[in-house]
């Protein structure tokens, strides 16, 4: 593969370029062919196949957000920081913030419709002055971002799977088998094994599971929310789930209005990972389209959807210290305990409850497989333009035009990161608040750029928000600032090494590592994007 060093035209000219080539040809030619020439504007030949439609790019990421697998595993999370009231109130609002982080996100997206996503909106909208230094920047953020949600998603599976097993052979209390933390990091590993294996079979048979993914979790959504409820021979009432607040949390905090921020995390840890409609563009037909229609959708449907999940869980909620509790027979895994109850409670028996764990496990399954296939093309444009370690091995494709390199690159960094676990859980925890806190801050790095340095030069796609993209963009830079901050603050009192917030130390650490490497080496070789393009 030729990589040499061309510069691309800035930003505006190739938007210029964008729009005669879609005028000349009429909005409804815009075929494959029109998909590969403005890629190769944008410097990139295409080497993947391009057989996405709408509604796979849309399966992908809809997956990784996967409302069944972020409020299932920080469930514990809502009900201990204000529980009902927080989770209730609190999703829409911060699903409204993060439908405005997607739309500045779809907007920008639509003009420079690349694999590599934010780091080339970063180097396009900078120039070529600042453009090296913010790709940089935003292309570290946004891939260990990612290879930490990998992390966190799997562990979180491996997790589950041991209270599935607790719960069928007898429970905490009735002697059933807790799993050790090797055994759980076994689960880890083979759980990203399998999903190494899947992602590197051809790209029209992990649409075939992303279309089925999506569909499994819109179906579990709407099952569980109404089964377990029903189920449940005890139900709070409708004014226990939309207006009790939890100030008994156990860990020293009494502010209502700390509390309620606290709260605040299940709701932002569950809506993220949409940048993958960015990182399937290449692959995606119609991409400056499908792939802004894939981000919004999906955050879309997600809060809709989660809002009725948490709804009805919560009717099922009667107690919430001994949900918490470590005693429970799910040893405080909450949601798990709830499910459980319901069903031993009115058939004698909590195996309903197991099965339908083993729906959530199914969801967190394919998350984590679609989390994999978002890592590995990211992982696959960064080295293509020479940003990673030995990155002529890692943009390499097969015969099926897969980054099948990347693939397992992605899955053993992730299984690396998890290693943390066996040390402390507390450094584990560290590791994966970047999978929030990092990610987001890639998030808003472009929309940044595209509000100051780009603001009068930026030439939209054909999806943009017109007069409103300046005003949203504000908003939503705002909004990842103010999460950056609330996120890092102590989660319990009084601090201790067991139960500081490493969360700035982490982001912190990464930014330091990021800062080091381009001061002492990138600065000297790394132009930003590069072309592939033969001249």
């Amino acid at each position: 593969m030729a990589s040499h060093g061309v510069e691309f035209e800035d930003a505006s000219s190739a938007a210029d370029e964008y729009h005669l080539l879609h005028d000349g040809w009429g909005r409804d030619a815009i075929t494959d062919a029109s998909d590969d020439s403005r890629l190769k504007q944008l410097g990139y030949k295409q080497e993947l196949r391009r057989s996405l439609s709408a509604i796979a790019n849309f399966s992908v990421t809809f997956s990784i957000i996967s409302v069944l697998t972020g409020l299932t595993t920080t469930y514990g999370t809502g009900l201990t920081y204000g529980g009902p009231l927080t989770m209730i109130y609190g999703w829409p609002f911060v699903g409204t913030m993060t439908m405005l982080v997607g739309l500045s996100m779809a907007e920008i997206f639509s003009a420079f419709p690349t694999y590599g996503g934010l780091y080339f909106w970063s180097a396009k909208l900078c120039g070529t002055e600042w453009g090296p230094l913010a790709s940089w920047f935003t292309g570290w953020f946004n891939i260990v971002g990612q290879w930490a949600v990998t992390t966190s998603v799997d562990f979180s599976l491996a997790q589950l799977i041991q209270v599935i097993i607790l719960l069928s052979t007898g429970g905490k209390n009735g002697g059933g088998y807790e799993a050790s933390k090797y055994v759980v990091i076994g689960f880890h590993g083979g759980i990203l094994l399998l999903h190494a294996i899947i992602n590197s079979l051809p790209i029209s048979v992990l649409s075939f599971f992303g279309q089925l993914a999506a569909a499994w979790n819109l179906v579990g959504v709407v099952v569980l929310m109404i089964l377990i409820p029903c189920v449940a021979k005890e139900r709070a009432s409708a004014k226990f789930v939309f207006t009790y607040f939890n100030t008994d949390n156990g860990e020293g905090i009494d502010g209502r209005v700390y509390i309620f921020v606290l709260g605040l995390l299940m709701s932002q840890y569950t809506l993220t990972g949409y940048d993958a409609s960015a990182h399937m563009t290449e692959e995606t037909k119609n991409a400056d389209k499908n792939g802004p229609k894939g981000i919004i959708s999906s955050i879309g449907i997600s809060i809709i959807f989660g809002w009725g999940y948490l709804v009805g869980i919560t009717f099922a909620v009667t107690n919430i210290p001994y949900l918490l509790s470590d005693e429970n027979d799910a040893a405080g895994y909450a949601i798990a305990e709830i499910f459980y109850l319901a069903f031993k409670g009115r058939y004698g028996s909590g195996v309903g409850g197991i099965l339908c764990l083993g729906v959530v496990a199914v969801a967190i399954f394919f998350c984590g497989m679609s989390s994999v296939t978002s890592n590995s093309r990211m992982a696959y444009a960064f080295s293509r333009d020479g940003a990673m370690p030995y990155s002529s091995l890692w943009h390499q494709v097969n015969k099926h035009e897969v980054p099948i390199n990347a693939v397992w690159l992605s899955a053993f960094i992730s299984f690396c990161m998890a290693l943390t676990s066996l040390g402390s859980i507390v450094a584990f925890d560290a590791m994966v608040s970047i999978a929030t806190i990092g990610l987001y801050i890639a998030y808003a790095l472009p929309i940044f750029f595209r509000v100051t340095l780009a603001r009068k030069s930026f030439v939209p796609g054909p999806f943009n928000l017109g007069r409103y993209g300046v005003v949203v963009g504000w908003t939503a830079v705002l909004w990842v600032a103010t999460i950056s901050v609330l996120f890092s603050l102590p989660v319990a009192y009084p601090i201790k090494q067991e139960t500081l917030n490493y969360t700035p130390v982490a982001v912190g650490g990464l930014f330091i590592l990021t800062v080091c490497s381009w001061v002492f080496s990138a600065r000297h070789w790394f132009r930003g994007p590069i072309t592939n393009i033969d001249t």
